[in-house]
């Protein structure tokens, strides 16, 4: 966004500002222009010669192009966003990538196209700064300066229509400056910085990232969470259980009511604990963090009430955050043929091909699943969007069920 009116407060300083944007960029375009004015003598008169200005003038245009987004940056409050540049290989190879991109003739057509227009414009706005506020103070340097000087020899009609002039012209340049500014800077972020495609690319990056950061954290909160109650409730409750236990073996003159009571705190107790156990599981599996997929797979079959068959073939393993979401598949998909597809068995498979993991629930079941009829495939299919894995399901009515899940085994850094 440019903020080009929001200058700092005081005539004198805001004139100060503007007087510093001016020349400065008169400097900074007649130093781009003259550098390809080189370039382009020297092709015509010394062809031979012309490798060396051109390194100048390409390696220049960067300079001057990271120079003007300082100009911009310091006197016209608009800052303007680094292009994508060419990062593999050496100095040279990146300059000449860079050749190759639209930002960078982006940024030649600002120096050698709109440049010595905006210089010349710029060198305009000077003169008339300058020639009006020497208009107005005519008399003053008419008595201070020496007298053979030649410009005090004009006569005093011509510095009375030189200081009219100067007060007519001096109220309007204010705004015109202004104008020039918020003109140079659109110009400047439309050529300069990146394209409306490069712009899009560049924030899908960043979504991307954010993304990535904010499942690390979801995905560590789950871990602590795990830790919390797994070294705190739980271990309160197994005391509790083994103290109601203790109570009950040892206490045989208690009275049939009191003994009912034991009897029923004891086995609430047992149910809760088997209750946490299952929640710290759904949290994160401790077992999936020091053994991996296998061993946490076989835990998820053993726990089924069916007969579930379990195949794991991943030579190498999956980043920490795929293989809680291949856990969670799994866990869910059998869970949904416990409670929906009458199965008598069900098969799971892990295979790792390349840099893809993929996870197969394979079902004897009625068949006839839908992601939109509430069993659970809807937020599975969420969980795998989450990691740009994508999830098929192949049910037809009769069976069988085969839900298959392709999962990127590498995510980006902040996972």
């Amino acid at each position: 966004m440019t903020r080009s009116d929001r200058w700092p407060p005081g005539c004198l300083a805001r004139a100060r500002v503007q007087a510093t944007f001016l020349c400065t960029g008169v400097l900074l375009h007649g130093a781009a222009f003259l550098l390809w004015v080189w370039f382009s003598l020297t092709v015509v008169y010394a062809p031979a010669g012309a490798v060396v200005p051109l390194i100048f003038a390409i390696a220049g245009a960067m300079s001057v192009t990271w120079l003007q987004r300082r100009r911009f940056a310091a006197y016209a409050n608009t800052g303007i966003p680094r292009t994508p540049s060419v990062q593999e290989g050496n100095d040279l190879r990146r300059a000449w990538g860079r050749l190759h991109t639209g930002a960078y003739w982006r940024q030649l057509a600002y120096h050698q196209l709109a440049g010595p227009v905006l210089g010349v414009v710029e060198a305009v706005a000077l003169a008339l700064w300058v020639g009006s506020i020497g208009g107005i103070t005519y008399y003053g340097w008419y008595w201070l300066l020496p007298r053979h000087w030649a410009f005090v020899q004009w006569s005093d009609v011509d510095g009375w229509k030189m200081a009219v002039i100067g007060l007519v012209v001096v109220p309007f340049l204010p705004r015109l400056t202004r104008a020039l500014i918020r003109m140079e800077s659109v110009i400047a972020r439309r050529l300069l910085g990146p394209s409306r495609a490069e712009e899009l690319e560049r924030r899908v990056e960043d979504l991307a990232e954010r993304r990535a950061e904010t499942l690390a954290a979801a995905d560590a909160e789950r871990r602590r969470i795990e830790r919390d109650l797994h070294d705190g409730a739980q271990q309160r409750l197994v005391s509790l259980a083994v103290n109601l236990g203790l109570a009950r073996a040892t206490l045989p003159d208690l009275s049939p009511e009191v003994r009912a009571v034991l009897d029923e705190a004891h086995r609430e107790a047992k149910e809760a604990l088997e209750e946490l156990n299952q929640l710290v599981r759904g949290l994160h599996p401790h077992v999936l963090d020091d053994r991996g997929l296998d061993a946490a797979l076989s835990g998820i079959a053993a726990r089924a009430p069916l007969p579930v068959h379990v195949s794991v073939d991943v030579p190498e393993r999956a980043a920490p955050a795929v293989e809680a979401v291949a856990y969670f598949v799994v866990s869910e998909a059998l869970a949904n043929v416990t409670k929906h597809a009458r199965a008598n068995r069900a098969e799971v498979a892990v295979v790792r091909a390349g840099e893809t993991l993929r996870v197969r629930v394979t079902d004897d079941g009625r068949g006839g699943a839908d992601p939109s009829g509430g069993t659970g495939l809807t937020g599975l299919a969420h969980r795998v969007a989450s990691v740009d894995g994508t999830l098929a399901i192949d049910s037809p009515p009769g069976g069988p069920t085969v839900v298959t899940v392709e999962l990127p085994c590498t995510l980006p850094s902040a996972l």
